[in-house]
């Protein structure tokens, strides 16, 4: 491989890798990939359909991902990274070129500029909200091309919201509704104030509570407070033994296992466990609650 073969392939590899760094070294890097000719193009078309020749592939999609930079440069205006909106109109373009029929005769470039603009489309509704604001295909359309026909930033009047319906074939009602879309704004759901003393509107104050009805909370608490009361007066009614057993293995956060206290009281681990059982019986009887589950 020649010293000039090497540099055309390291071009390759790095256009392939995407704008990762500076813009303006990949842009420079495109700069110096040769344009193909028609033939050229249709040859390395063929390659790759008839005889799934990768390196044909690659070579379509490099040579042509100067074109990608030149479309994806037109949605800068949504606020997302460029190079973001150039790596998923790589893609795009990488799905043109799998699908492309040089029979068709028409240039790789006319064919692919319907996946690289549906690939970017696809990351700006992903990414340029929060919230999806456009699912349906009538209100994808509009969304691209409202933020292209209003001349201004004021609203659309009636005359001029009928004149964008007919143009894009959909009601005026759904004009407004993607107006008011467009000119909303995301809101943190439970932001953090900037300084110490700066309140902010937080949603999430405004939420009921789960378990916010009062009598709900009383009634809740007094449970609690009774079932104390007798789970107390049930272990009393124990002897010390079968009362420490069920302490050490029930209520506490360090859980003495059966050997354990079987080395304690100089039994075997199996009479623990009889023991606990016998215990846990008693219990649900004075009690007379369900059985309780072993941890």
């Amino acid at each position: 491989m020649t010293a000039g073969t090497a540099l055309v392939a390291r071009n390759y590899e790095l256009a392939l890798a995407g704008p990762l760094g500076s813009l303006d070294a990949y842009l420079d890097r495109l700069g110096r990939i040769p344009v193909l000719s028609r033939e050229e193009e249709r040859e390395l078309a063929e390659r790759f359909r008839f005889r799934n020749d990768l390196g044909a592939a690659r070579q379509l999609v490099v040579s042509h991902l100067r074109f990608v930079v030149h479309i994806a440069r037109g949605y800068s205006g949504y606020g997302l990274p460029v190079g973001d909106l150039i790596q998923e109109g790589n893609v795009g373009l990488m799905k043109a070129v799998k699908r492309f029929d040089p029979a068709l005769n028409v240039r790789l470039v006319s064919f692919a500029v319907h996946w690289i603009r549906a690939e970017i489309h696809e990351y700006v509704l992903r990414n340029w909200r929060l919230v999806k604001i456009a699912t349906t295909k009538a209100q994808r359309k509009l969304f691209f091309n409202l933020r292209r026909l209003k001349k201004n930033l004021a609203w659309l009047s009636a005359e001029e919201t009928a004149a964008v319906a007919r143009d894009l074939g959909v009601s005026p009602s759904e004009v407004t509704e993607m107006e008011k879309r467009l000119a909303a704004r995301d809101l943190s759901f439970d932001p953090v104030p900037e300084a110490e003393d700066e309140e902010t509107y937080s949603p999430a104050a405004y939420l009921p509570a789960p378990d916010s009805d009062p009598a709900e909370q009383v009634e809740n608490a007094e449970w609690e407070d009774d079932s104390a009361d007798r789970l107390r007066g049930a272990l009393g009614q124990l002897d010390d033994r079968s009362r420490d057993i069920l302490q050490r293995r029930w209520m506490t956060d360090d859980k003495a296992t059966l050997h354990e206290l079987a080395d304690k009281y100089g039994v075997s681990a199996e009479r623990i466990r009889q023991i606990e059982s016998n215990a846990l019986g008693k219990l649900r009887g004075l009690m007379g609650a369900p059985a309780l589950n072993p941890a």
